[in-house]
């Protein structure tokens, strides 16, 4: 039995080229092919997996087609978010100016220091609640600020320190209602 060419040319696959098949059958087997054909019993046709592969291909190409529309081509555009309404400014609340002297060591000079404050809170109405309370809120500050010396305001962490503890204390007097901060307009030691 001799094998025959090793490619057979089946046929040509939507005009790009030629469908070669691996391995001619020799003649006994396509007789034996054609006896069987005869009888009734079809081999199968390579048609058939050649349909497949292209219906393959095809839905392949559409999936991926349709994917690539997706994410690059699809507008994104349309799409609104609700914006947020933009922050409302702060509101400030004057305090009165307050000169306290400080404790020094016997003897030494007695220093002084000359406070003005603004306290930071969020909106309007509780500037109404803040006041009334007013006379508190001074009163903790002096009776704090009298207790420090010299050498506690001295540098930028000095007033940082001095800052976060009259916060702490205008939020204990004002309690449902809360201060953002505490700002000084003027600081003078002599």
């Amino acid at each position: 039995m001799r094998r025959g060419h090793l490619f057979r040319v089946v046929g040509l696959l939507g005009g790009i080229g030629p469908i070669l098949f691996a391995g001619e059958l020799t003649m006994a087997e396509n007789d034996s092919n054609e006896n069987a054909a005869a009888d009734g019993d079809a081999p199968p046709a390579p048609k058939k997996k050649l349909k497949l592969i292209v219906a393959a291909a095809v839905v392949v190409c559409l999936v991926s087609g349709g994917g690539t529309w997706f994410f690059f081509f699809r507008h994104h555009g349309e799409e609104k978010h609700a914006e947020a309404p933009p922050p409302k400014p702060p509101v400030f609340v004057e305090v009165p100016d307050m000169l306290v002297n400080l404790v020094g060591a016997p003897g030494e000079r007695v220093q002084y220091l000359k406070v003005k404050i603004v306290l930071e809170v969020k909106d309007e109405p509780q500037v109404e609640k803040i006041k009334p309370a007013m006379p508190r809120v001074t009163d903790l500050f002096q009776t704090y600020m009298r207790e420090l010396r010299p050498s506690d305001l001295n540098g930028s962490a000095g007033l940082f320190r001095l800052k976060e503890e009259l916060t702490k204390r205008v939020n204990t007097a004002v309690s449902p209602s809360h201060v953002n901060a505490v700002l000084f307009k003027e600081i003078v030691i002599q």
